[in-house]
């Protein structure tokens, strides 16, 4: 118990000094100047990405795997499996939570993916590359956020324990789940789907990162207290971020010439991202409302998933469509989205907190 009283305590004095940082506040751009990079780079030395495409073992890009890894240990270190003593203490919000994530967003996205890139969109983009799109969508979709909803969570003066159970929880449900979900709705969308990559992409991106974060906070414990495990953290925060950039400014080298061909693409794929990220976000809040769950509580709830475990869903689209492929543009566009559509609803929660007269 005294380690959760540090974290709530941790996270109300990070509420003070701006936890998304700056850097974090302006992500939409950073990745919008990779976005750039990337595309100008791709068009001027398309050798030199070419070579980097094959540098594979099996259906694993190595440059990108590392970039992956680079991204996603850091937050698994902040998983802490011992929050989930507290799993019946809010038992609606984790019901609402483990609903919207794997009950109502996958299949939303799939359902928006297939209405757009097959019937709205069916004018300006090839069959084929629409369904790449779609694919893309899915994977995102299946994904619910982990580790950037602590700081969604801060921004709402989110309860801290729950937090961190119902990213430990989702986490869990997430080792089991993502596969048979994403191999469904893809051939649900009349896409092939090539079971043991889905599956070696799991236990890479999932498992092993899952792992590595457990043991590594075991060992910062044992030395201290949750003070080591931010303070670890902390320390790796830039190499996240140089991981991230470097991975869109690849993806994008990569694009490059796709994207100068079609230029209003990411505009294409961006739509049903941000309408399926608010609507989830309205269903676990408007359940959320009128099951009176409270405010603390219905903010990480509403937030959890309408952002994106982003990281994995570009790894699983290089691994199953390749590096080059309208599957892993999607996922990275997803990036660019996420930070606006999430301050909007931190904003929407922040703003209506009065809503919550039962408190």
């Amino acid at each position: 118990m005294r380690i959760h009283i540090y974290q709530a305590k941790k996270m109300n004095e990070q509420n003070a000094v701006d936890p998304l940082g700056t850097f974090g506040r302006y992500l939409t751009i950073w990745v919008a100047l990779c976005i750039a990079a990337g595309i100008a780079l791709g068009n001027f030395f398309p050798q030199g990405f070419a070579l980097l495409s094959h540098l594979e073992i099996g259906s694993v890009n190595l440059v990108v795997a590392i970039l992956i890894w680079v991204m996603i240990y850091p937050m698994m270190v902040n998983v802490d499996f011992n929050s989930l003593k507290h799993i019946g203490e809010r038992p609606k919000g984790l019901i609402i939570t483990s609903v919207t994530n794997w009950f109502v967003k996958p299949f939303t996205m799939a359902v928006l993916g297939m209405l757009f890139f097959e019937f709205l969109f069916i004018e300006w983009v090839e069959p084929e590359t629409a369904k790449e799109y779609i694919a893309g969508m899915i994977l995102l979709g299946s994904a619910p956020c982990t580790a950037m909803v602590f700081v969604w969570s801060q921004l709402t003066k989110g309860d801290a324990t729950y937090t961190l159970v119902q990213v430990s929880l989702n986490d869990i449900i997430m080792i089991f789940a993502y596969a048979p979900i994403v191999a469904f709705l893809l051939g649900v969308a009349d896409i092939v789907v090539p079971w043991e990559t889905l599956l070696l992409s799991v236990v890479l991106y999932v498992v092993i990162p899952l792992i590595a974060g457990y043991l590594t906070r075991i060992q910062l414990l044992k030395r201290g207290n949750e003070a080591e495990v931010t303070e670890f953290t902390e320390k790796l925060k830039p190499w996240t971020i140089i991981g991230l950039l470097l991975t869109v400014v690849l993806l994008f080298g990569f694009q490059g010439k796709t994207i100068l061909e079609q230029p209003l693409v990411i505009l294409l794929i961006a739509i049903p991202l941000i309408i399926q990220s608010l609507g989830v976000a309205a269903i676990a809040y408007t359940w959320a409302y009128f099951w009176h769950v409270p405010i603390e509580i219905t903010g990480p709830v509403a937030l959890i998933g309408s952002s994106n475990f982003f990281e994995l869903a570009v790894a699983v689209a290089i691994s199953l469509f390749g590096i080059e492929s309208g599957a892993a543009l999607a996922t990275v566009v997803g990036v660019l989205v996420e930070v606006p559509v999430m301050l909007f609803i931190v904003f929407f929660v922040n703003r209506t907190r009065h809503w919550f007269t039962w408190e």
